[in-house]
């Protein structure tokens, strides 16, 4: 029986080449070509690990077969993010095992996980995730003065993050938890605000109609209708007398004046 085959990876056959043929290749003109072609071997070799790590984190992704153990779930996104270290789909894998042991209820455990994705992927864009589970996590062991720290954290220093209407639906719970109605209603405002069609929206305008009821001072007074003042009717001026009407007419006087006698002879 003849011995199998095994066919090499394009990219290794390549670089097996150079190996033998680099001191030819170097003193030859070809020399920057062939530094060309390492580099797409090297991104090639990038692009078969992205794939390879995206595949694995597929198939653990996928719905489960009835019965599967969930606890099985985090080692497997766990052991995907072991075998693929630098690549986008393992940093995912990592943050996933955060988010199993979280739904398991292994609150410590989680933490870790979701501390550890922070530390070795910190310029990820699903870096707000991680934080977000960290203040998660210290929110489902009751540590409320911690969850705020975090919760706190996440939203000054990540401004555009896609968590923070989550974040601060939290915060707004926890203020609302510990009597402070007026913290609570701001934040709340703005989760309804920035997601209005959404259910996260529709659940921060219920709450905060619950919180306007519990503490009515937090109702906005509807500040009463202003009737417009009259305006201000200024006496006219008396009629002033015509000057011809205060003259006698010459005529007039001369008919009244005494008649003259006539003199006597």
């Amino acid at each position: 029986m003849e011995p199998e085959v095994v066919q090499l990876p394009l990219w290794q056959q390549a670089w097996g080449w150079f190996e033998a043929n680099k001191r030819q290749t170097f003193l030859g003109a070809g020399g920057l070509a062939v530094v060309a072609l390492i580099i797409a071997l090297f991104l090639y070799h990038q692009n078969e690990t992205d794939i390879a790590a995206s595949e694995a984190l597929s198939n653990v992704a996928a719905p489960p077969m009835a019965g599967a153990a969930r606890g099985d779930t985090a080692d497997a996104f766990l052991k995907v993010a072991a075998a693929y270290p630098n690549s986008r789909a393992g940093a995912r894998a990592l943050l996933l095992a955060g988010g199993s042991l979280f739904v398991e209820g292994k609150y410590p455990e989680a933490k870790t996980q979701f501390e550890r994705f922070i530390r070795e992927h910190r310029d990820s864009h699903f870096i707000g995730e991680a934080l977000l589970g960290v203040a998660a996590t210290l929110d489902a062991q009751g540590n409320s003065s911690g969850a705020i720290t975090a919760y706190k954290e996440l939203i000054d220093r990540h401004s555009a993050d896609p968590v923070l209407p989550q974040a601060r639906f939290a915060l707004a719970r926890l203020y609302e938890a510990q009597n402070q109605p007026e913290q609570a209603r701001k934040l709340f405002e703005e989760v309804e605000r920035s997601n209005p069609y959404g259910s996260l929206g529709s659940e921060a305008g219920m709450r905060l109609e619950e919180l306007k009821i519990k503490y009515p001072s937090l109702a906005t007074p509807v500040a009463p209708a202003v009737t417009p003042a009259a305006p201000a009717v200024t006496p006219a001026a008396p009629a002033v007398m015509p000057a011809a009407t205060a003259v006698m007419p010459a005529a007039t006087a001369k008919t009244n004046a005494t008649p003259l006698q006539p003199k006597k002879r």
